[in-house]
């Protein structure tokens, strides 16, 4: 019979099993590799069991590692649940509040937020986690999230801060290189970034009757701070939030009057942390300076 199984062993499965390789999951965990390969080890020797079959590539789950999993998730989200329970009866108004929102809104929308953000609230610490992959909100994964859609999980609060416009835009020397179309006819002879596997603005630019792939796009990236900076070295056309695009003096609006798609902004946190202090009072300020950059 196992006794006193250390928590961080089984976090450390969960972690490699969920990522691949004792790399990656270090890197998401917040340790070193040699760290990570221990932990899992010594989760081996302590379950008598080998959890992962070893690959050229990295790490694969064995037989035993598959029917142990779920027992291990479910110990996750039971972890988890009584982290958030905690937090939301920590009454402290200081300590650190984690804020995660796509790469391209912490790079240019959130630093002046959070910097007024710290002036107002100098106790609290903001740790900023810029991702375009959704972060799981019960399972402590952030505090609060800024997202462009609407939230569906359950136990979340939400609040609906408006929309922000997008924008079509080109750098003055690619129009001084290329000219500046006036019509859809126009673009088609234009060169376009685009997403090579988010199908967002082929599926756009069908709306406005152009019927295309994503091998109209000569230069095709699915990271949007990338897409936008090789938009600004030249690469051609491309899309972001009005907003950004209007702030650098350095690019054209093409076509404001086209009629694009509007993204809705929306904050959101575990409901389990509604009554904590710090996270309530970072979660309301973010809402007041979001909501002066959106546009309906």
């Amino acid at each position: 019979m196992i006794q006193n199984l250390d928590w961080t062993l089984i976090q450390a499965f969960l972690a490699v099993a969920e990522h691949g390789s004792l790399s990656a999951a270090a890197r998401a965990v917040g340790v070193s590799q040699p760290t990570m390969g221990r932990q899992v080890r010594a989760a081996e020797a302590a379950l008598g069991i080998e959890l992962f079959t070893r690959r050229k590539r990295g790490l694969e789950l064995s037989d035993a590692g598959q029917a142990l999993l779920p027992a291990a998730q479910a110990m996750g989200e039971a972890a988890a649940r009584l982290s958030l329970l905690a937090e939301g009866r920590n009454n402290t108004p200081a300590g650190i509040v984690r804020i995660t929102a796509s790469d391209i809104v912490a790079h240019h929308l959130l630093p002046g937020i959070l910097a007024d953000i710290r002036q107002k609230e100098p106790f609290i610490e903001l740790e900023i986690l810029p991702s375009n992959e959704t972060k799981n909100l019960l399972f402590r994964e952030s505090d609060i999230a800024v997202r462009m859609y609407r939230p569906t999980q359950l136990d979340l609060i939400a609040r609906h801060l408006g929309g922000m416009k997008i924008g079509m835009f080109a750098t003055r020397a690619y129009v001084a290189r290329k000219g500046l179309p006036t019509s859809v006819r126009d673009i088609r002879t234009h060169d376009f970034v685009g997403y090579n596997d988010d199908p967002a603005i082929v599926v756009g630019m069908r709306g406005l009757g152009m019927r295309i792939d994503k091998h109209f796009f000569k230069v095709r990236c699915d990271q949007q701070a990338v897409h936008w900076e090789l938009v600004r070295a030249g690469c051609g056309i491309g899309f972001t939030q009005e907003r950004i695009g209007q702030a650098d003096p350095e690019m054209v609006q093409i076509m404001p009057e086209l009629p694009l798609p509007v993204l809705p902004v929306w904050l959101t946190a575990p409901e389990a942390l509604r009554n904590n202090p710090r996270i309530r009072r970072v979660f309301d300020l973010l809402a007041e300076g979001l909501g002066n950059l959106v546009d309906a």
